[in-house]
């Protein structure tokens, strides 16, 4: 039985497409996946799709799917997922007592719960694939013919150890990690081993596109329109997919952001955003082992925080001090949600306190309570001249002409990597984390907050020293001596 035979089978999954005219399109889709027989109409939309004339001619090993938003990709990857777990037999090809997986890895525990959904009410529906059902919980189904269908969001540790059967990869270009600046290549590296002892063992990436780099993108330009690439590249907007997508809906999104709405809707990468830093640039910045500095009485000091309320972001600090030409980063915290802010606050001005320092530079929109709440731990909070994607533009010099030291914090680096420059309608660039689940830039904000700080100090004044010690003098010393306004 092929996959098209169960879709059309009333007994199996006809009654889950209301209006199956709507769905031609992925059928054509499903037709090139598992080289099945196509019509001349279907070989019309196959060279649409995929910029190829000649189809498959057997089931393709690894295919990548770069589609509009609402085409319907989650519910396809649960179909998949469910005919390749109940109707191939994988049982030759695992030993005595070996459990061989169906792994379908999505950007985030929401979109995870998504595909779960559809994954039970496609076997619950189905007497027959009910029967099969041996175990059921939140992340797994496990079947009576050594066939566990797992359900996983973006960490490679997840995938080592396993026999994977086929891995269904959803929204791949959306993938984040706190704790990876690639995850998505990572990933896929620890897959393909997985899979290499399974004949016929399907790896399937789908997502609507976002940026011009990563292994959806690299597929994309390797393999798309190449007839005789064993890899099947397809391409299509939302509509193409899912003509029941009202047309108003991506014209009022067109008007708005047309940059966005041809990603989200046309299925088009980003030509508008791109990477800010350079990894090499991070990497070559970074003293290896070294986690913090000590205060000296010779370096002067600044800080710079990113508060937070202590149910979202981290709250993080970042203290940085200039040795000759160079900018050294020598503290870079961050506490993580849930916390009390006037905790953190009393915590972090005892910190300062030890570098000498006993002002901090903020973001400019935070709250009054962190100003009141550093004032009572006697420390002066000031709020940025420069917005966050200015301290972030600023600051990019400094990368750039390598005159940074870095600390060896594997979330600062993960953050950094992961900034993206976007260029406006009106032509002006903004620096910011990217979308999705996972992503954050609170330790990358205090860090180029810090170096930004020094930069415009040392462009704006000197050091004053006490040549009696050689010690450089504080703010708070100079304001005492009438130095400072």
């Amino acid at each position: 039985m092929t996959i098209l035979d169960a879709i059309h089978d009333p007994q199996l999954f006809r009654p889950l497409f209301k209006d199956i005219d709507t769905w031609k399109t992925w059928f054509v889709v499903l037709k090139a996946l598992f080289a099945l027989p196509m019509t001349e109409d279907d070989r019309l939309l196959f060279h649409q799709l995929t910029g190829r004339t000649t189809p498959p001619r057997e089931q393709v090993q690894e295919g990548w799917f770069i589609k509009g938003r609402r085409a319907g990709g989650s519910f396809i990857v649960a179909l998949i997922a469910v005919f390749l777990a109940c109707f191939q037999n994988y049982k030759p090809h695992l030993a005595l007592g070996e459990r061989g997986i169906i792994m379908i890895i999505a950007a985030d525990r929401k979109q995870s719960r998504v595909i779960m959904r559809y994954l039970s009410a496609m076997l619950q529906s189905v007497p027959m694939l009910a029967a099969m059902i041996v175990r059921q919980d939140a992340e797994s189904i496990e079947l009576d013919n050594s066939i566990v269908i797992e359900i996983t969001t973006a960490n490679y540790r997840t995938i080592r150890g396993y026999t994977v059967v086929a891995a269904l990869c959803d929204e791949i270009a959306f993938w984040r990690s706190e704790e990876s600046t690639n995850p998505a290549e990572e990933i896929l590296a620890a897959l393909r081993p997985a899979m290499a002892t399974i004949p016929g063992a399907l790896l399937l990436g789908l997502s609507s596109p976002y940026k011009r780099s990563g292994p959806l993108y690299n597929a994309y330009k390797r393999h798309y329109g190449h007839g005789e690439s064993p890899v099947l590249v397809i391409q299509a907007a939302t509509r193409t997919m899912n003509p029941t997508v009202p047309q108003r809906v991506i014209d009022d999104a067109m008007e708005r952001d047309p940059a966005a709405a041809s990603a989200e809707y046309l299925a088009q990468f980003r030509s508008d955003v791109g990477s800010f830093l350079d990894a090499e640039l991070i990497e070559r910045a970074i003293e290896r082992g070294r986690r913090e500095r000590p205060p000296q009485d010779r370096f002067r000091y600044v800080a710079f925080t990113d508060p937070s309320g202590g149910s979202h972001d981290s709250f993080t600090l970042a203290i940085a001090h200039a040795e000759g030409d160079r900018y050294v980063l020598d503290v870079c915290r961050a506490v993580k949600p849930p916390f009390d802010p006037s905790c953190v606050v009393k915590e972090y001005a005892a910190l300062l306190k030890t570098y000498r320092l006993y002002e901090v530079t903020g973001d400019h929109y935070s709250g009054e309570w962190v100003r009141e709440s550093f004032s009572k731990c006697g420390i002066t909070y000031r709020h940025s001249d420069l917005t966050k994607s200015e301290l972030y533009l600023e600051s990019l010099p400094l990368f750039s002409q390598g005159g940074i030291n870095l600390l060896d914090i594997q979330a600062l680096t993960v953050e950094l990597i992961q900034l993206e420059r976007r260029t406006g309608r009106n032509g002006r660039d903004t620096v910011d984390h990217p979308p999705g689940t996972g992503a954050r830039d609170d330790l990358a904000n205090s860090c180029c907050g810090a170096l930004t700080l020094l930069s415009q100090s040392e462009r704006r004044t000197g050091y004053m020293v006490n040549f009696v010690t050689g010690r450089i003098l504080t703010d708070r010393e100079l304001w005492r001596r009438g130095l400072l306004p």
